[in-house]
């Protein structure tokens, strides 16, 4: 790797926090520039806008890209990933929201139609952001959710279509593959503690090695690459509550804080340590 490169991978400037809202698990800004994210999950609706360059990722096998004034919305446990168009990167803001804060039944219309065109949206999801920016002003930020959500609501319901929604659904939902279904459903109940494969194998009743190529078929995602970014969100909440990164690792299934650094530098970009000093207080 060149200085140059080396330089430009040093480029990272992130914020995060976690807001006093009902249904906003978590603030995040960030500027990337030659970082690009792995294959991941979040437990949350990703709300994400680009201020700056374009991201491409990939989600559900098929290539998105977030040109200027687009909203984009990944749904809860849809793997994904993302990477910078351009050398000069891209600057994002993004609000998690709480898996409840809209209808489960419109994850196959997201993933379908992750990037919205939507001018009136794009600055009611401005408004927001800049809303949550202010400590004090929690009830004007509900009120702003509450119309963010309405209007993604209609845009989603907009794209529903017969045909298609039910092989989303199946691909995003547990009850696609039985065999994937059930070994997501014990991730989810095992975060922090994790399981074997013999275990899980025994316990949905299928071969080890069948099993894994089912979840890859069914997810687009690794067993253990679901688990670990499944873990890495919770060490996010975690650390923006002001856990010390070593009990965060403990408290998310981690072996150590080097273990836990190592995933979450690969997920997120930057250092636990550095993460949670950037908090807004």
């Amino acid at each position: 790797m060149s200085a140059v490169e080396q330089g430009r991978k040093e480029i990272r400037d992130v914020t995060a926090w976690r807001p006093r809202v009902p249904g906003v698990v978590e603030v995040f800004h960030a500027h990337y520039t030659a970082y690009a994210y792995p294959m991941h999950v979040h437990d949350a609706w990703t709300l994400l806008v680009v201020d700056d360059g374009a991201v491409r990722y990939d989600l559900d096998r098929h290539e998105h890209g977030t040109p200027h004034g687009t909203v984009t919305l990944l749904p809860p446990h849809v793997p994904h990933n993302g990477a910078p168009v351009t050398e000069a990167g891209f600057r994002k803001r993004v609000l998690y929201l709480d898996a409840t804060v809209l209808d489960a039944g419109l994850v196959g219309a997201a993933v379908d139609g992750p990037d919205l065109r939507d001018p009136q949206l794009r600055r009611e999801v401005g408004r927001l952001h800049a809303t949550l920016a202010r400590p004090g002003d929690e009830f004007e930020a509900e009120s702003r959710l509450a119309l963010v959500r309405e209007r993604l609501q209609e845009r989603l319901r907009e794209h529903l279509r017969p045909g298609r929604r039910a092989g989303t659904v199946r691909r995003a939902l547990p009850e696609g593959r039985p065999p994937a279904g059930r070994l997501r459903e014990l991730l989810d109940e095992r975060v922090a503690q994790g399981v074997t494969l013999a275990e899980a194998a025994a316990l949905v009743h299928a071969h080890p090695a069948h099993l894994v190529r089912a979840f890859g078929a069914a997810f687009g995602i690794a067993p253990h690459q679901y688990l670990v970014s499944r873990r890495v969100d919770r060490a996010r909440r975690l650390l923006l509550d002001g856990l010390p990164a070593g009990e965060v690792a403990a408290a998310t299934g981690f072996y150590d804080q080097a273990h836990l650094t190592r995933h979450f530098k690969k997920l997120v970009g930057v250092a636990p340590g550095r993460y949670a000093r950037t908090a807004v207080r």
